[in-house]
């Protein structure tokens, strides 16, 4: 029985003495445990959707109600500023929390160029139903950059 106790100290000497002796590496900066390691590289914004509250622009002021069409899909303002344009293109992506569409579409003329592009939408109820693939027309709100009519083409 003495032996089996003698037996047992010296294991656990062995077991304490050996945790002892070693010695943990230093973590290198880029491990992802270092408290003072960089962390990942900061992803810039997107310029195409808002994902927050904040991201949202604030709305833009009422524009004048005394425009006329210009004769060109859209609605011009008094010193020459359109108010409306419109657009046919495809729907990519619809973000209801956000009120946001994603659409690519063709040129439109005298505002911008073919490509793809996030919209906030007025109401954002225009964006049930609507699917990726879609094919829509839209009309723009250019002092507001905001879609407010969407058409299923």
């Amino acid at each position: 029985m003495k032996s089996v106790g003698v037996v047992f100290v010296i294991v656990v000497a062995v077991a304490v003495s050996g945790c002892a002796a070693y010695q943990m590496q230093p973590l290198s900066m880029q491990h992802p445990a270092n408290p003072q390691g960089m962390t990942g590289p900061e992803r810039p914004p997107s310029k195409t959707l808002a994902y927050t509250q904040a991201d949202i622009p604030s709305p833009q002021p009422m524009v004048n109600a005394a425009a006329t069409q210009d004769g060109h899909g859209g609605h011009e303002m008094e010193g020459g500023a359109q108010k409306t344009v419109s657009g046919e293109g495809k729907v990519v992506a619809t973000v209801p929390n956000s009120g946001q569409l994603v659409v690519e579409h063709g040129e439109i003329k005298g505002f911008m160029d073919a490509m793809t592009m996030g919209y906030r939408v007025e109401p954002p109820s225009q964006l049930e139903g609507l699917k990726p693939g879609d094919q829509i027309r839209f009309t723009i709100d250019v002092p507001k950059k905001t879609i407010v009519k969407i058409e299923k083409k």
